[in-house]
């Protein structure tokens, strides 16, 4: 189905039909942008909240820079790690950190 088919559909060839029409697809883009960049962009921020907000102290962390260390301090926005044999300790902010290798009940077990 083309557009001047539907076009006749909602009045004829002009006018309100071309008005109709336009809403109707600015609507779809719309909806379309929604469902497929921005709802599932805010379901895996989500997610990252939610994951960097239950860390506790022993999970072993990769940091967005590549810096892998366990966690040995918590505090409101920023995590104490250790990251080597030698115990070097880096403070970071909690945004830093990518994902959680080993929590640290599993570490125990």
């Amino acid at each position: 189905m083309n557009f001047s088919a539907l076009a006749g559909l909602f009045g004829g060839e002009g006018g309100a039909g071309q008005i109709i029409m336009t809403i109707v697809m600015v609507v779809g883009v719309g909806v379309f942008f929604y469902f497929f960049m921005i709802r599932p962009q805010k379901k895996q921020e989500k997610e990252i909240n939610e994951m960097r907000n239950s860390l506790s102290v022993g999970d072993e962390i990769t940091t967005i820079g590549g810096i892998i260390g366990k966690v040995i301090s918590i505090r409101d926005e920023t995590v104490l790690i250790e990251t080597s044999h030698d115990r070097t300790k880096i403070r970071l902010l909690k945004s830093a950190i990518s994902k959680v290798d080993v929590k640290a009940e599993d570490a125990q077990k």
